[in-house]
């Protein structure tokens, strides 16, 4: 089967689709060793030309032996290999640098470069440990078409000290395949077929047992198995192949997952001269602000949560969100938020030598309910408190204001709760209408004023079986009952607790001084383990 697909091919749909998108597949031969080199020699390690230095190598406990789990450049000239054992190389070459791998700190400078890609396109896909995919469909022609955007990725790369190898194309298996194994940078969607044919069986992401397998019969090229027949493939080789294969002709759709969710509105800002100054980065942010205003108007709806980027000239991007408790569209509230935000990671933010990019964005919006003034010139009440609230909220986090809110659980320490006043509809639900609430809560008299909001332990004396307790000690005080009401027998949610969840028998009783108490009792008499007595609460 070729590449070449005629109308009535049942790829062509399919085909159309996936040549209309266009995938960008970042490839880091030498991520770790970039990582020590910007430590060593900084970011611009590789634009001043590369310091001599002996082979780098990274050591990791790999079946109980220190085994080379990555290599640098010169590491590789010098004939070292993946796998190789530590003692091995070290006889190869005695003065090889060991470094011990830290994969955490690989993933953290991998992360960071997927949040300084997001300048070219939002939709920044993790690959693997070592490189990334960026969908820049419909986002070239804002650098000025794709061959700009490569270009600029790459140079910019090249000066924050990171080696990188590019390829676009219209699937995920070509360009990636391309930017390990390749030498085009760009290609068109008619040119898989063409592409793939020289490149080994490794380009198509197969693993190594298969590509193993390929090899000992003679298939050690792409080319060979394009045009083969499928079927004894499939058998002899599995189905990965034939699935690799088809996703970097683009026969077969791969999406990808972003490594962020992608906001509904966003606006930009790149600038000629990058800021540092705080007042400078609020007025660009109310600017911002008052583009994202008419398509917020447009929509009927209002930001819930703002996310300001803020891409350092040095590569370093901040993420700085600010919530808010209504649906929000004044861009003047929308950089007042940001100001409370900026004091609060005030010593986080480096503005090093400035911002060069920033970016606006709503992650999550809501209908937008415009209130009309009364005749006073007054506005409604709602908005000064929600005011308040976003600005206390921006700058002491969403902790710092808690409402009372009641909770569909029969446990008394369930039934209700303090929450952060993220929506100031919460502020009414303490007070929600008696069909939401469970009939046990509703018997005011039947539950204390006082409520622990853990139980206590007592030490009772009880009528046996289900009787009430005649005398109880907590405190170390001793009680003696004159009166007793009860049992209320309350068992908690299964979903919750699961088997082990004990009943509870709950008392209310009167000791012989009048003080009133609500005592229960976990367990039962008779039972294997003895019943065990607590004090929830006390009445006025």
């Amino acid at each position: 089967m070729t590449a070449a697909f005629t109308p009535s091919s049942p790829y062509q749909p399919l085909l159309r689709q996936i040549q209309n998108q266009r995938i960008l597949s970042l490839a880091f031969p030498h991520l770790p060793a970039d990582r020590v080199a910007r430590k060593r020699w900084g970011n611009s390690w590789l634009s001043r030309g590369r310091p001599e230095h002996p082979p780098v190598v990274f050591a990791d406990k790999v079946k109980s032996a220190m085994r080379l789990v990555a290599l640098d450049g010169y590491a590789e000239k010098a004939g070292f290999h993946i796998g190789q054992g530590v003692a091995e190389a070290r006889a190869m070459c005695p003065e090889i640098d060991v470094l011990p791998a830290d994969p955490a700190a690989d993933r953290a400078l991998l992360e960071g470069l997927a949040d300084w890609c997001c300048r070219y396109t939002p939709l920044v896909a993790l690959d693997g440990d070592s490189g990334l995919f960026l969908d820049i469909t419909g986002c070239a022609h804002l650098l000025g078409g794709e061959k700009a955007l490569f270009d600029d990725l790459l140079a910019r790369l090249f000066h924050l000290g990171v080696e990188a190898r590019a390829a676009i194309s219209s699937s995920a298996g070509l360009s990636w395949a391309v930017a390990r194994f390749g030498s085009d940078g760009i290609l068109a969607p008619d040119e898989a077929a063409r592409v793939l044919a020289p490149l080994p069986m490794a380009a198509l992401r197969l693993p190594r047992e298969t590509i193993e397998t390929l090899g000992r019969v003679g298939l050690k090229q792409v080319g060979d198995i394009v045009e083969a027949p499928r079927a004894p493939l499939a058998r002899r080789f599995g189905a990965t192949l034939l699935l690799r294969l088809d996703q970097a002709l683009g026969r077969e759709d791969e999406p990808l997952s972003p490594r962020l969710p992608v906001a509904a509105l966003s606006v930009e800002r790149r600038l000629g001269e990058p800021v540092q100054g705080e007042d400078d980065i609020l007025g660009l942010t109310e600017e911002l602000a008052m583009r994202l205003k008419p398509e917020l108007e447009k929509r009927g709806q209002g930001g819930r949560l703002f996310e300001l980027l803020l891409f350092r000239v040095d590569g370093a991007v901040f993420r700085i969100a600010a919530g808010t408790s209504s649906p929000l569209n004044e861009p003047r509230r929308v950089a007042g938020l940001f100001r409370e935000r900026l004091q609060a990671v005030h010593e986080d933010l480096d503005a090093g030598f400035g911002f060069e990019i920033l970016r606006l964005s709503v992650p999550k919006s809501e209908k937008y309910e415009v209130m009309q003034e009364d005749f006073s010139g007054t506005p409604d009440r709602e908005r000064p408190l929600a005011a308040f609230a976003d600005r206390v909220m921006a700058r002491f986090g969403a902790e710092s204001l808690l409402v009372p809110a009641l909770s569909e659980s029969h446990v008394p320490e369930r039934a209700a709760s303090f929450r952060p006043l993220t929506d100031l509809a919460l502020m009414g639900k303490a007070e929600a209408p008696a069909q939401n609430i469970p009939a046990i809560l509703l018997a005011a008299a039947a539950r204390p004023q006082r409520l622990f909001p853990s139980p206590e332990p007592v030490e009772a004396v009880a009528e046996v079986p289900e009787g009430p307790p005649r005398s109880f000690r907590w405190r170390r005080t001793l009680h003696r009952i004159a009166r007793a009401e009860g049992p209320e027998r309350i068992a908690g949610e299964w979903w919750l607790d699961g088997e082990p969840a004990m009943e509870r028998d709950y008392f209310r009783v009167e000791d012989e001084r009048g003080r009133r108490f609500w005592l229960f009792r976990e367990g039962h008499y008779g039972a294997s383990a003895p019943p065990r007595w607590f004090m929830h609460g006390v009445f006025a």
